[in-house]
C-alpha cells in the first residue's frame, strides 16, 4: 500500500472515531495493521474478553512470529487458565489447555508440565510460585504492565504504537476543500449552494435571470469542524523510533540551500520521494487558486484558518472526547528531580545508558575503559569488564602501536541495542566491542571491531536492511556502519574534513539516514548508498555537537558547545533545514562540553553551571533546574530512563546520582519490598522467577507462574 493510501486509512480512522464508530474504529485498527490501539487493548485485557484481546492482536503479529510475540501470547493463554482454575472450572481449565497452551509444549516441555499440575490442585495457589497470586482484577493489571513492555519492544509493533499528529476533522477539511475548489469552478457560482450529495461532482444550475450570481461565501459546504481534536499524538519512549506522519522529507529540505559544490548525481540517484522535482515542490508549498471564479485564496488558507472559518456561525458537532487517546498533558512535577540513590562507580563516568525494557538497569562506561551493569534499585553492580584486546594478533599495527604507546584507554560512548539484548561500547582508541546481555546479568563477548584510526567517538544501533547494526565515527574523519553480530563492515561514508563528533541516525516511512557532525560544526546527512553527503550545514558553535530526535521521532534537537564555551540548545525546521527555535539560560562560559537528552515528548535536560537544567520543549525559557543536593561538575552527564521516571546524572566524585518522580519512587520501592518478600530472582532480572516458568530468554523479561506478567 502506497503512504497516502496509508494516510487516508490514518484520516478515516480518525473520522470514525469522531463520529463514534467506536467498535469499527478498532476494526479497521486490526484489519489494516496500522495502528495497535494500546488504550483499547488494555481494557479488553482488564474487561477477561481474552477471544477479543488474541482477534485484535492477530491483525498485527502470530504467536510464531518472534519470541517477543510467543511470550505475549502466552501470557494471556496462562492468565486465562489462571482464571478458569480459580472459578473451579476445570472443564474450562482444560480446554485452555489444549487448545491454547499445548503449543508453547515444544518450546518449554517443563513449563507445559507444571501448568498441567496446577489441575490436580484444590487451589493452585498452593503452589509455591503462585502464593501471592491476589485477585482477578490485580492479576491482569500486574500481567498487562508486562504485556506493555513486550508490546514496545517488539519489532513488529515499532512502526504501530503512535498515531500520527495531524488536526483534528482532516477528512472533512479535505472535503470542504475539494467542494470550495469545485463551487469556483462553476461558471455561475451561488452565494449558498445547495450541497446533496458527495457522490458526484459539485456544479451551480445557471441562474434563472443570466445574471452570474455574486460570489461564494467562505464558509463550509459540508457541516462543521468540531473544536476539540481527535487522536492527538501520543508519545512513546520506545526502543524503536515510530513512524510519523509523512511529510516533506527531512532531508530533502535541507537540501534547499545544500553546498552547491556536490556532484548533482549523488543526488538525484536517491530513493524516490527524497528529492522532489522543483515545481511539485513548489506547488505543494503554494498551491495555486485558480482565478476565474472568486473562492478563497488556499495559498494563505492552511487547515486552521480554514476550521475557524468554517466554525463561524456554524453549530458545533460532538467531537471525540480523547479519553482512549489522551493528550501529551505533563507538568514540571512529572521531571525527575529527587535524588533517590547514589551509586559508587570508583572512576569518572563518561558515558550512561538506561535499558530501554528493564527501567532500573544501567550501563555506565568510564575513563579508564571499565564497563558496568547496574541494577539501580537494589544499587547492585550486577556486571563489570575491564578493558582488554580480545584478540590482539587480529588488531591493525596502528592499533598495536598506539597501545604500546600507551595503553590508557577511556570509553568514549556506550549504549544498549533497542531490544536491550546487545551493548555497544566505542573506546578512545581504534576499538568497538559488543556483548550480548544474558538474563543471570553476565555480559558474553560478541564482536570486536578495529574500527577507525584514532578514537572512535560515537556509536548508534541502527536496521538499514532488517537486521541490527552499529554506526560508528572516528578521529580518521569517516562514519562507518558494521554488522551488529558479525562486525563485518557494510558501509563507509567518506565527506567530513574533521573528526567526525557523533553520529544520529533515524527514518521516515521507508528512507533510512544518518546525521552526523564534526569538530568543525559541520552538519551532514547520509542515506546508506555510499553516493556522497546530501546535506552541508553549520551547527550553532561549531564545535562539538550532539543530535537526537525526540522519542516519538517527529522533532530533531542538537546541543552543543564552541570552542570559546558558548553552548547551544536548538530544534531544527526538518524540512527547512534551519533553526526552529533557540533555548536560553545557558552560563555565557560553559566549563566543558554540555550534555543533553529528551524525555516524554516534552522535556529536555542539559547539565550546566553544576545544574541540571530543564525545558519544555515548547518554550525557549529554563523551566526548572536541580541541583542534586550538589557535588555534581561543571558539565555534568545525564540521561533519561524511557519512560522519563528516573535520570542518571554524574557526580564529581565518580559516582553517579539517580533522581526520580514520583512513578519512579514509586517503581523503586516496588523493587525494594520485593527484595524484602524474597520474591525476586538475581538483581538484573527485576521481574524474574525460577527458571522452571520461563519461555525462554525474551529481552530479559521472565514470565513466571506467581505473578502473570511480571
Amino acid at each position: 500500500m502506497s503512504s497516502l493510501s496509508r494516510e487516508l486509512v490514518f484520516l478515516i480512522l480518525q473520522f470514525l472515531d469522531e463520529e463514534k464508530f467506536k467498535e469499527t474504529v478498532h476494526k479497521l485498527e486490526q484489519e489494516s495493521g496500522f495502528y495497535f490501539n494500546m488504550k483499547h487493548f488494555e481494557d479488553l485485557v482488564q474487561g477477561g474478553e481474552w477471544d477479543e484481546v488474541e482477534k485484535y492482536l492477530s491483525g498485527f503479529t502470530k504467536v510464531e512470529d518472534n519470541r517477543y510475540s510467543m511470550k505475549i501470547f502466552f501470557e494471556i493463554r496462562k492468565q486465562k487458565y489462571l482464571e478458569a482454575l480459580d472459578r473451579h472450572d476445570r472443564t474450562k481449565a482444560v480446554e485452555i489447555l489444549v487448545k491454547d497452551l499445548k503449543v508453547f509444549a515444544s518450546f518449554n516441555e517443563e513449563l507445559f508440565k507444571e501448568i498441567t499440575q496446577l489441575l490436580t490442585l484444590e487451589n493452585f495457589r498452593q503452589n509455591e510460585q503462585l502464593s501471592k497470586y491476589g485477585d482477578t482484577k490485580s492479576a491482569r493489571n500486574i500481567m498487562l504492565l508486562e504485556l506493555k513492555k513486550l508490546i514496545e519492544a517488539n519489532p513488529l509493533f515499532r512502526d504501530k504504537l503512535n498515531f500520527p499528529p495531524f488536526k483534528a476533522s482532516r477528512l472533512r477539511t479535505l472535503i470542504n476543500q475539494s467542494l470550495n475548489w469545485q463551487h469556483q469552478l462553476c461558471k455561475n457560482p451561488r452565494p449558498n449552494p445547495d450541497i446533496k450529495t458527495l457522490f458526484t461532482d459539485h456544479s451551480c444550475a445557471a441562474p434563472t435571470n443570466g445574471a452570474r450570481a455574486p460570489p461564494p461565501a467562505n464558509g463550509p459546504l459540508v457541516g462543521s469542524i468540531p473544536k476539540s481534536a481527535g487522536f492527538p499524538p501520543m508519545g512513546a519512549h520506545a526502543p524503536f523510533q515510530p513512524l510519523v506522519s509523512p511529510s516533506p522529507n527531512a532531508i530533502a529540505g535541507w537540501m534547499t540551500n545544500a553546498n552547491p559544490s556536490l556532484p548533482h548525481a549523488a543526488v538525484a540517484q536517491g530513493p524516490p520521494g527524497l528529492v522532489q522535482a522543483p515545481n511539485t515542490a513548489a506547488f505543494l508549498k503554494h498551491p495555486r487558486t485558480p482565478t476565474s471564479a472568486p473562492g478563497i485564496d488556499y495559498q494563505s488558507a492552511d487547515s486552521e484558518h480554514l476550521m475557524k472559518r468554517m466554525r463561524v456561525g456554524q453549530p458545533d458537532e460532538v467531537s471525540f472526547s480523547g479519553a482512549s487517546h489522551p493528550a501529551n498533558m505533563y507538568t514540571q512535577e512529572d521531571l525527575p528531580k529527587q535524588v533517590v540513590r547514589t551509586l559508587n562507580q570508583g572512576s569518572n563516568v563518561m558515558s550512561l545508558d538506561f535499558h530501554p525494557v528493564q527501567q532500573t538497569i544501567l550501563l555506565v562506561g568510564t575513563n579508564v575503559g571499565d564497563i558496568a551493569v547496574w541494577e539501580v534499585g537494589s544499587r547492585e553492580r550486577i556486571a563489570h569488564k575491564t578493558f582488554k584486546v580480545w584478540d590482539i594478533g587480529s588488531c591493525t599495527l596502528p592499533l598495536q602501536a598506539a597501545l604500546m604507546k600507551d595503553a590508557a584507554i577511556s570509553v568514549n560512548r556506550c549504549l544498549w541495542s533497542p531490544d536491550g539484548n546487545i551493548l555497544g561500547v566505542a573506546f578512545s582508541k581504534h576499538i568497538v566491542q559488543t556483548y550480548t546481555f544474558v538474563p543471570n546479568g553476565d555480559l558474553r563477548q560478541q564482536a570486536e571491531i578495529d574500527a577507525h584510526i584514532g578514537g572512535v567517538n560515537d556509536i548508534a544501533f541502527s536496521h538499514p536492511n532488517k537486521t541490527l547494526s552499529i554506526i560508528t565515527c572516528g578521529d580518521d574523519k569517516l562514519i562507518k556502519v558494521w554488522d551488529a553480530q558479525t562486525g563485518q563492515k557494510q558501509y563507509t561514508f567518506e565527506g567530513h574534513e574533521a573528526p567526525v563528533y557523533s553520529v544520529c541516525p533515524h527514518y521516515k516511512e521507508s528512507i533510512q539516514f544518518i546525521f552526523s557532525t564534526a569538530i568543525d560544526g559541520k552538519i551532514k546527512a547520509w542515506l546508506y548508498d555510499c553516493l556522497g553527503s546530501r546535506v552541508d550545514y553549520d551547527a550553532p558553535g561549531h564545535w562539538c555537537t550532539t543530535m537526537a530526535y525526540s522519542a516519538d521521532g517527529t522533532r530533531l534537537f542538537s546541543c552543543g558547545t564552541s570552542k570559546e564555551g558558548d553552548s547551544h540548545l536548538v530544534e531544527w525546521n526538518e524540512t527547512e533545514g534551519a533553526i526552529k527555535r533557540t533555548y536560553n539560560g545557558f552560563r555565557k562560559r560553559s566549563l566543558g562540553v554540555v550534555q543533553f537528552d529528551t524525555t516524554r515528548n516534552r522535556f529536555l535536560a542539559a547539565g550546566d553551571e553544576f545544574l541540571v537544567k530543564f525545558w519544555d520543549m515548547d518554550s525557549t525559557n529554563i523551566l526548572t533546574t536541580a541541583d542534586c543536593d550538589g557535588g555534581l561538575p561543571a558539565s555534568p552527564r545525564l540521561r533519561f530512563n524511557r519512560e522519563g521516571s528516573l535520570l542518571a546524572v554524574t557526580t564529581s566524585d565518580n559516582g553517579i546520582k539517580i533522581l526520580a518522580n514520583t512513578d519512579g519512587q514509586r517503581l523503586l520501592r516496588m523493587l525494594e519490598s520485593r527484595a524484602f518478600e524474597g520474591s525476586r530472582g538475581p538483581p538484573q532480572q527485576i521481574n524474574s522467577k525460577p527458571p522452571i516458568v520461563a519461555l525462554g530468554p525474551v529481552s530479559n523479561v521472565s514470565c513466571p507462574i506467581a505473578q502473570p506478567g511480571i
